[in-house]
């Protein structure tokens, strides 16, 4: 994890009701601007350093790193490095030190004055803090409780992007019932995960719960001194399960915590496919302790543990099954589930003539094709009384309205895409005529060079 604020500023892992919180904050918030903060005191900074030293020697989950977390930041204090006036920079060289001696993802120091607050106005949890509450659900009904997107993929692929794994009682559950919903009717499925930082396991359990049958162990988590809290799979899920569909998930390495735990079960329960690269590896469970003055401190109090590999991801992240570059990692993935469907013998043929049209559609994006000028220019023509230009290089179709559109190659034999149109239209040059390809046609219509 080499940035200091991968952490988002709502997200506490609530678990089950009466259990604690098990959390796995993911990247910060924007925050409203306020006044220019005061100065911060030499004072003061010897009494935060204090402050989160007593709750990493009174909370953190493995006691054995106490002493090197203790001494690396009395070492800061003692050496100058943490002499800046300003709170956020402060904050940054402390959350290096923390991150540095610890080896942990969710060990950090965040300078936010309206989680301060809320937290040092109440004895109780940040998951037991109504102020904290309004804080993260403020956040959620921004973001559609973190289901930013959902779209139909060519091929009928569904694909629901989660940028954070939000859990609101009484609410987020909704908003998952609607997104599985849409993904049901899809004949596969995508999950983007990619630059997910983390957010609240009643989430992960939720959708989780959507892909496996009812009442199985999903993770344990352990806290020194408590008795094993146990994760399992939901039984009443409205928008039912999901069995049945190829499922692939992006992950990329600012995938963290709570969205490595939905990864990490899709792989480990053999579910679907991972795709993209490996993630940050922040696996324990973490809470927020008030710093004064006006920061945030995560500390991790407990670990999960997988029925599984009885293990889980701190340190190593979760490795792709599929590694690619995350920036191609939804064209992948779908390329892969349209393989798999058109593998299927029993597949209606109207859906394989669509399942077809896309993996030549997402091939040509994945390995565009090259062709040199000399060849275009033999290309260009009219035909039919359709006209093809070529100019600057390219090829381009002057359509009756006079409008010219890009051609822009798809395959080496002569197959192209408009520019700017849909992908219902495609079009094949043999240099001898044109034809036009269109997605609910069985076959082309087919024009003479004039």
């Amino acid at each position: 994890m080499n940035c200091p604020r991968l952490m988002l500023s709502v997200c506490v892992l609530a678990c089950l009701a009466g259990t604690p919180a098990l959390a796995q904050r993911a990247a910060p918030t924007a925050v409203a601007r306020t006044e220019a903060q005061a100065p911060l005191s030499a004072e003061q900074r010897a009494a935060a350093v204090a402050a989160v030293v007593l709750a990493v020697e009174n909370r953190y989950v493995f006691p054995d790193r106490v002493p090197a977390i203790r001494d690396r930041l009395n070492e800061g204090l003692a050496s100058g490095r943490y002499d800046t006036a300003d709170a956020g920079v402060f904050a940054q060289r402390v959350t290096a030190d923390l991150r540095e001696s610890s080896r942990d993802g969710h060990m950090y120091l965040n300078h936010d004055p309206a989680q301060y607050a809320a937290a040092a106005g109440s004895e109780a949890e940040p998951e037991d803090n109504p102020a904290f509450q309004a804080i993260w659900a403020a956040a959620a009904r921004r973001s559609n409780n973190g289901l930013t997107e959902m779209r139909i993929l060519p091929g009928n692929v569904r694909y629901l992007r989660i940028s954070q794994f939000h859990w609101v009682a009484d609410r987020t559950g909704q908003a998952y019932d609607d997104a599985m919903r849409f993904m049901r009717d899809g004949d596969a499925l995508i999950i983007d995960l990619r630059g997910n930082g983390g957010g609240d396991h009643a989430a992960v359990r939720y959708l989780l719960s959507h892909f496996m049958e009812p009442d199985k162990l999903d993770i344990t988590f352990l806290e020194a001194g408590k008795d094993p809290v146990q994760s399992r799979t939901l039984d009443n899920l409205p928008a039912g399960r999901l069995h049945g569909k190829p499922l692939y998930v992006l992950i990329s390495p600012q995938v963290g915590s709570a969205a490595e735990a939905f990864a990490y079960d899709v792989q480990q329960f053999r579910l679907g496919t991972l795709v993209g690269a490996t993630t940050a590896g922040a696996a324990n469970n973490n809470t927020f302790v008030p710093v004064a003055p006006g920061f945030i401190l995560s500390v991790s109090y407990g670990r999960p543990v997988h029925p599984v590999s009885g293990a889980n991801w701190e340190e190593v992240g979760v490795s792709p099954d599929v590694a690619v570059d995350p920036a191609t990692a939804q064209d992948t993935a779908a390329l892969l589930a349209l393989k798999t469907l058109l593998a299927r013998a029993e597949a209606d043929p109207a859906d394989r003539a669509d399942w077809a049209w896309a993996e030549t559609g997402i091939e040509g994006r994945l390995h565009p094709a090259t062709m040199t000028p000399a060849r275009l220019r033999t290309l260009a023509g009219t035909y039919g009384g359709r006209v093809i230009l070529f100019e600057q290089g390219k090829l381009f179709w002057r359509r009756a309205s006079g409008q010219k559109v890009a051609l822009v190659p798809m395959a080496a034999e002569g197959l192209f895409t408009a520019e700017g149109l849909d992908d219902r239209l495609r079009l094949r040059l043999t240099g001898e005529a044109l034809e036009m390809h269109w997605v609910d046609e069985p076959a082309p219509s087919r024009f003479e060079r004039d």
